[in-house]
C-alpha cells in the first residue's frame, strides 16, 4: 500500500509538472509591439512628384528602399536604393505622373551599409572578466540557430539579472527592454517578442545583438557611445525562450536580407565555431 501511494504520488507530480510546462509554452503574445528605434519619412506630391524627406536618427548607416506596390508597380525602381549616413536628412524626388495616391508608401529600413567591407576583430566575451558561463547553444544549433539571421550566435547561460557587457566599442542603435513575458509555442517562434540590444562598432562596421533581457533591463540608451567590456543591460527570459540565458549574435549588413548573422573570435584566442554545447567559457 505504500508503495502505491509513493507511485501514485509520483504520478500526480508528474502530471502537474507537464500540465505546468504546457501552460508555459501556450502562453499568449504580448499585446504591445515595441520597435528597437522609430523612424518617420515625411513624404508630399505634388506636379507628377513624389517628394520623400529621409531622416536618419541613429549612429549607424541606414539603407532605405521601397516596398512593392501593386498599384503603383514602377515606383519602387525609381526610387532605387537609397543610403543614408549617420544622422544624415536628404530629400528624394521621385517624377511619378501617374502616382496612385490611395496606396500609402511603405518603407524597407536596414542598419548597416553592406557596401562596405567590414574589418573583423576579435571581441571580448559579452560578460564581464572573471565570470564563466556555460554554452547552451552554439553554432547551427537545430534548437534556434539554423537560419541566416542566427546561424552564428551564441547562447551562454546568464541567470536573470546577470550583467551583460559591451563586446565592443560602438553606439547603441537599438533598444527594446518593455517586454516582460516569455513562451515556447509556435507564435512566439513566428513573432519572438524578446527584450533586446543592437550595438553599431563603426570601426569595423559590424552589429552585436544582445537578445532575451529582463524587463526594464537595458543600462543604456539609443545613441549613447558605449566602451568594450561597458556593462549595457541585464539577462532575462523573455521572448521565444525555455530557459534564461543571452542570446549573442555578431551581425554584418546584407543588401537583400538586412543583417545578416557573421561568426566571431574573441580576445582570448577562442573562435566561436569552437564553443559547443555544454562547454565553459570564462
Amino acid at each position: 500500500m505504500r508503495i502505491a501511494v509513493y507511485h501514485m504520488k509520483n504520478f500526480f507530480a508528474f502530471t502537474l509538472m507537464l500540465l505546468l510546462f504546457s501552460c508555459a509554452t501556450l502562453k499568449p503574445l504580448p499585446k504591445e509591439q515595441y520597435y528597437e528605434f522609430v523612424y518617420r519619412f515625411d513624404q508630399w506630391y505634388e506636379k507628377d512628384t513624389l517628394f520623400i524627406k529621409l531622416k536618419n536618427p541613429l549612429r549607424c548607416p541606414l539603407s532605405v528602399q521601397l516596398a512593392a506596390d501593386s498599384l503603383n508597380p514602377a515606383l519602387k525602381e525609381q526610387f532605387g536604393y537609397v543610403m543614408l549616413s549617420e544622422l544624415q536628412d536628404t530629400l528624394v524626388k521621385v517624377a511619378y505622373p501617374v502616382l496612385n495616391t490611395k496606396a500609402k508608401v511603405r518603407y524597407i529600413v536596414n542598419q548597416g551599409n553592406p557596401d562596405r567591407k567590414t574589418q573583423k576583430q576579435p571581441m571580448a566575451l559579452p560578460f564581464p572578466k572573471g565570470r564563466r558561463y556555460k554554452v547552451i547553444q552554439g553554432y547551427d544549433g537545430t534548437f534556434t540557430h539554423h537560419d541566416r539571421y542566427s546561424r552564428y550566435a551564441l547562447d551562454f547561460a546568464l541567470k536573470i539579472g546577470d550583467t551583460i557587457c559591451s563586446s565592443d566599442d560602438g553606439y547603441v542603435v537599438g533598444v527594446i527592454d518593455g517586454y516582460k513575458e516569455h513562451g515556447s509555442g509556435k507564435e512566439w517562434l513566428q513573432h519572438d517578442k524578446s527584450n533586446y540590444l543592437t550595438v553599431y562598432h563603426p570601426h569595423s562596421g559590424l552589429f552585436t545583438q544582445y537578445v532575451h533581457l529582463q524587463h526594464k533591463g537595458a543600462l543604456v540608451k539609443l545613441g549613447d557611445f558605449v566602451a568594450k567590456g561597458q556593462p549595457i543591460a541585464l539577462s532575462g527570459m523573455t521572448g521565444f525562450t525555455t530557459t534564461p540565458h543571452l542570446h549573442f549574435n555578431v551581425k554584418v549588413p546584407d543588401r537583400r536580407y538586412g543583417l545578416l548573422s557573421t561568426e566571431t573570435s574573441f580576445d582570448n584566442g577562442i573562435q566561436g565555431k569552437e564553443l559547443k554545447r555544454k562547454q565553459w567559457v570564462n
